[in-house]
């Protein structure tokens, strides 16, 4: 099933790509791959959390905002590419969160961006990813996720 597809299946409308708010792009391709520059949780234009997860919010509640952080990535792709069926399959996740001191349940948080990657793209969607603690993130996001997608050959 075509990613395209599988978001109408799911019920996810992706939403107007987040503004840049630095001096950079969004996404820049290269070749046959396209690096994406980091995220957050935004809903039209308001981190749907705040806070350091392990203190101010749940895991559960970082999950969510990890989700929403790759919808948000997923929007900026799609306004890049103009369809993410021209996605071959996702490469690389990298994954910051706002981490509380001794929270260590990082990979867990930036499971709610992979689990929906997987459950888009299907096995194309299974990827490498790091997930990292940071003592601080940009606006006081609780997430923040970059990617590297590959496109397909004939794009």
């Amino acid at each position: 099933m075509l990613p395209s597809e599988r978001l109408k299946q799911l019920g996810i409308t992706l939403p107007t790509p987040p503004k840049v708010v630095a001096a950079y792009v969004p996404a820049v391709t290269v070749h046959d791959l396209v690096y994406t520059s980091g995220n957050d949780c935004r809903i039209d234009g308001e981190l749907m959390f705040k806070g350091k997860v392990g203190l101010d919010l749940t895991l559960e509640q970082g999950q969510m905002a990890a989700r929403q952080t790759m919808i948000n990535l997923l929007a900026v792709l799609h306004a890049h590419l103009g369809s993410l069926d021209k996605i071959q399959r996702i490469v690389k996740v990298l994954g910051f969160v706002n981490s509380a001191p001794g929270f260590v349940e990082q990979p867990y948080v930036i499971n709610g961006a992979s689990t929906l990657l997987e459950d888009i793209f299907g096995e194309n969607g299974r990827h490498s990813r790091s997930a990292l603690a940071a003592p601080e993130l940009p606006f006081n996001t609780p997430v923040e996720i970059e990617m590297i997608v590959q496109l397909k050959q004939d794009v």
